[in-house]
């Protein structure tokens, strides 16, 4: 199982023990992950290897350790991840190949990848593409008689191109910044030796904390009965409201309208109730499920948007609004009115690593909190107040994350505090880490949203007015669903310019799970909104939907709806790099082609821009911190505001700390996060982590520089080590702090004015899909993709982030359909139930350009944001599914106007054809208007 190879003899083993739990738990052996524990995600890959006894020859497997009983290992040899390579001896081929070709993001799942790779190897040293796909995947190929009746798509052989701009050729080679620097933590992450929050070893007196929730989505608490659960062998406590005063209790990033425990009324199900501490997990998830909760149900239950709107369901302080011009007037003088909807799901953020926690007592009134949060100081603040402690006595800490997206900004807190809570009653070290199942019923998603539009268009294809309603989901309590509406208003028209626009936002109270932060922030809701109802005039029109985005599209000087002026405006010259790059005219005509041969297949191809603002839009927000310390030997540790779950924040500040001090990227570390390094920070969010953590960096090297210089001066020929000792031995500083504030941003909904954002990053893409019209399966074929990125600080982390922000977004748009019973119950709670997309997903030609000679003087090193922006840009994938539903339906007579709803899943795309089999079920609609559905829409 590692390079010293073990013979493992366990006389007594459990039998309900499975080798995940034995490997991390027994073993130590960390590096293999729990990711959803139904064998759906990978990241719990090892080899098992075997003699088959017909053949006499040595199988090698790759099997889920999450399902898979260790009693079944009898006999057999176990390899993990830490068995085939490691940082300090060396890495095996694949390990190495990941790491150095930017394979590794988060890095979570990614020893589970490298596992999955390294058995196929074994197996067959030159795969085919048939034997790599299901290896990849770490599943068996479907075999051929359980396929559909028409041929199936098969995984494309890949192809791709990355392009972006070199460095000047007068950089010097020791200078990372604008070079494509391997992710810091890259080589730990393919041996299995990064270290996640579950991770860290054990406390010998540590216990471990299970939830209790509620089942019901609007009920009234008769009774907590916890006495049998508390008789359970190893239950030391049971925790609930009744453990702190209603002041403790209260919890919310921004307004306290949730508790730590509920207490009275549950206004969702998965609301916490109360927590079981117990010696074990297995004990105190068991405990848990003993806690007797008498409930009286109340009415209504509300579920959908569609719901809270006809019932008025809105939280108070709503409809926002933001007014330009005068759109009555505009409206009533345009050529051409057009008005339409457009309805968008939710998605589950599916980070690998689920919300975890470690909380440890240090002296009788001092606690450290070890979480996977993208709020160190937010953990902090809620921690100390549900204590009743100064925050000063808690110190909030964060290695890494397994991914975020969002979802660990305030939903962290959910676990952080009542385990902070414990650790702290108890006098003992508490841990707890959520299941999938629990993770995903209880932490929310990101908004649906319902939009309608009326807008004004001129005879040539202008748009002249525009009026829009936004809808969005926030589920039982406010959380940030104000801010998230906000955005979409901000990014309502997107890149198109309406010089009259009124729009209008509610926030929907229902009875789910609170919907929270999530890659985009409501922005690609926005977006959506506004493309289509960009296509929805061009069908008006009869007019090329190409033609009117060109002839609306912004220009440098123009002024958004919110008042604010276009600077730096690349969003047209991304549009035709991309028009060109994708050879899109010639490529619609094969398409129209293909489709005319193409009965049952049909093809589309569709152009999208994007315009993003990049800051935060509450005010204070937009700051941060940095700490360096210089050592005697030359080596720095840096610290800064932001987290780093895998987009490559800590190796982009080592980037810049390197090229400031003017020294090799290897002699700087970043260790960690935390509250007592560096104080009052802002969530790593809204794709400012870079701009503002950079600059504070920037700030403190410049210190260190300005002390520096006098030693330079006099001893030009030496190096940096010598500097630093004769600073330290003339009794320099070489510790210093740098801060950061965004200037000249606020913006005020009451007068319309100020400024919203900092700068906007732009992009463009072009999408081909096939789709099947007889199982509503489809294919992206191709994708190309321009992004603006200014002069990139690491293009290769860059582009890795556009990659992975639009296959999120494919997921958005396509494939991931949050499933709610009409009682409010969550069904979708892993990858069995939840569909993800997967490596045979990735578009079988996938080319990503950052366009060159474009900086941007607005953040450091005149780069851009990069984490959210390219999301939207994968709209162009069901846009394109939509122009091959249509020519689908013209097959049929039938008209081009109809509802695609937002995943465009295969059950819609198939029904969205519109043919003689569909007739069939669809034609008995009517029958079914009284039934109650096993599933409904949030």
């Amino acid at each position: 199982m590692e390079p010293s190879r073990r013979i493992v003899v366990d006389d007594s083993p459990d039998p309900e023990c499975t080798l995940l739990v034995y490997l991390r738990e027994k073993l130590r052996l960390c590096g293999t992950k729990l990711g959803c524990a139904e064998g759906g995600c990978g990241a719990c890959t090892v080899m098992v290897s075997k003699v088959d006894r017909k053949t006499g020859q040595l199988q090698h497997l790759a099997v889920n350790a999450c399902l898979t009983p260790v009693c079944a290992m009898h006999g057999m040899a176990v390899t993990t991840v830490e068995g085939i390579g490691s940082t300090r001896t060396r890495l095996h081929p694949v390990q190495e190949r990941i790491a150095k070709a930017h394979g590794s993001q988060c890095g979570f799942c990614t020893p589970g990848i490298v596992m999955s790779m390294y058995a196929l190897l074994r197996s067959s040293p030159v795969p085919s593409m048939k034997e790599l796909e299901p290896g990849i995947k770490g599943r068996k190929p479907i075999e051929s008689r359980e396929k559909s009746g028409s041929e199936t798509f098969h995984t494309l052989v890949p192809k791709s191109a990355q392009l972006f701009e070199k460095v000047a050729s007068d950089q010097a080679a020791t200078d990372p910044i604008r070079r494509p620097q391997v992710h810091a933590s890259a080589y730990k992450q393919v041996t299995g030796e990064a270290i996640y929050c579950d991770d860290i070893p054990r406390f010998s007196n540590e216990l471990y904390l299970a939830f209790v929730y509620s089942t019901k989505a609007h009920a009234k608490i008769i009774s907590i009965d916890p006495s049998d659960a508390l008789q359970e062998e190893g239950v030391h406590r049971f925790f609930s409201a009744d453990d702190l005063t209603d002041e403790q209790n209260e919890a919310g990033p921004v307004f306290h309208d949730e508790f730590v425990f509920v207490k009275d009324i549950v206004t969702t199900q998965g609301q916490i109730i109360g927590a079981i501490v117990a010696d074990t997990q297995k004990i105190a998830q068991r405990a848990a499920r003993k806690v007797k909760i008498t409930y009286e149900e109340l009415t209504p239950v509300i579920v959908t948007l569609e719901d809270a709107i006809a019932q008025e369901s809105f939280y108070p302080g709503f409809p926002r609004s933001i007014v330009k011009g005068d759109v009555e007037k505009a409206l009533a003088d345009a050529d051409v009115v057009v008005e339409g909807d457009c309805r968008m799901g939710g998605q589950e953020h599916f980070y690998l690593e689920t919300q975890a926690c470690l909380a440890f007592p240090k002296d009788t009134d001092e606690i450290e909190v070890i979480s996977s949060t993208q709020h160190p100081t937010e953990i902090q603040l809620h921690v100390a107040k549900s204590l009743g402690i100064p925050a000063a006595k808690v110190v909030s800490r964060v290695k890494r994350l397994g991914g975020g997206f969002g979802g660990k900004e305030s939903r962290a807190a959910l676990v952080a505090i009542p385990v902070a809570l414990a650790a702290y009653r108890l006098g003992r070290p508490v841990r707890c880490m959520l299941d999938r199942d629990e993770d995903m019923a209880i932490s929310g998603t990101r908004h649906p949203f319902y939009f309608r539009y009326k807008v004004g268009v001129s005879a040539d294809g202008k748009l002249v007015a525009g009026d829009f309603w936004a809808y969005n989901n926030a589920g039982h309590s406010m959380d940030l669903s104000f801010a998230v509406l906000e955005r979409s208003m901000f990014h309502i028209q997107n890149a198109y310019k309406i010089p009259n626009l009124r729009v209008r936002g509610w926030v929907c109270r229902t009875n789910l799970p609170s919907n929270t932060a999530f890659r985009g922030f409501g922005g690609p809701q926005g977006m959506m909104a506004a493309e289509t109802m960009m296509r929805h005039v061009a069908r008006a029109l009869k007019r090329d939907y190409v033609e009117l985005v060109e002839l609306n599209m912004y220009h440098e000087g123009d002024t958004t709806h919110y008042n604010q002026v276009i600077e730096g405006c690349n969003v047209r010259k991304c549009w035709q790099e991309v028009l060109q790059s994708s050879d899109f005219a010639r490529r619609r005509e094969l398409v129209d082609r293909f489709n005319q041969e193409h009965r049952w297949r049909k093809r589309g191809i569709h152009v999208v821009p994007t315009m993003f603002g990049i800051a935060f839009t509450v005010l204070h927000l937009n700051q941060s911190g940095a700490l360096i310390h210089v050592y005697q030997d030359g080596t720095v540790l840096l610290t800064h505001g932001g987290t780093e779950m895998g987009q490559g924040l800590h190796t982009k500040m080592i980037q810049v700390a390197a090229t400031a001090l003017g020294i090799p990227f290897e002699r700087i570390h970043i260790s960690e996060t935390a509250t007592d390094k560096v104080p009052n920070t802002s969530a790593t969010a809204a794709s400012a982590g870079s701009d503002l953590n950079g600059a504070a960096v920037l700030n403190a090297c410049n210190t260190i520089r300005e002390r520096l210089e006098p030693f330079r001066k006099q001893y030009p020929n030496e190096d940096w080590n010598f500097w630093v000792s004769k600073a330290y031995f003339n009794r320099v500083s070489l510790s210093a702090a740098g801060f950061y504030a965004t200037p000249d941003l606020g913006y005020d909904f009451g007068t319309n004015s100020g400024k919203a954002f900092n700068y906007y990053t732009y992009g463009a893409a072009c999408s081909e899909v096939e789709i099947d019209c007889l199982t509503g399966d489809h294919q992206v074929l191709r994708t190309d993709i321009v992004m603006d990125l200014g002069s990139s600080i690491n293009p290769a982390i860059d582009i890795g982030q556009i990659e992975g922000g639009f296959m999120q977004g494919y997921g958005l748009f396509t494939l991931e359909e949050m499933v709610y019973s009409p009682q409010g119950q969550v069904y979708s709670r892993g990858p069995g139930m939840y569909k993800l997309p997967g490596f045979a997903d990735i578009p079988g030609e996938f080319n990503v350009s950052l366009l060159t000679g474009a900086p941007n003087p607005r953040a450091v090193y005149s780069s851009k944001a990069v984490g959210e922006p390219p999301l939207f840009l994968a709209s162009s994938i069901f846009l394109a599914i939509r122009d091959a539903i249509s020519a689908a339906r013209s097959e049929e007579g039938l008209d081009a106007e109809f509802s695609l709803v937002s995943p465009a899943t295969a059950a819609r795309i198939r029904t969205a054809c519109q043919d003689k089999f569909v007739e069939r079920f669809t034609k008995h609609a009517d029958n079914l208007k009284n039934v109650t559905p096993w599933n409904v829409m949030p």
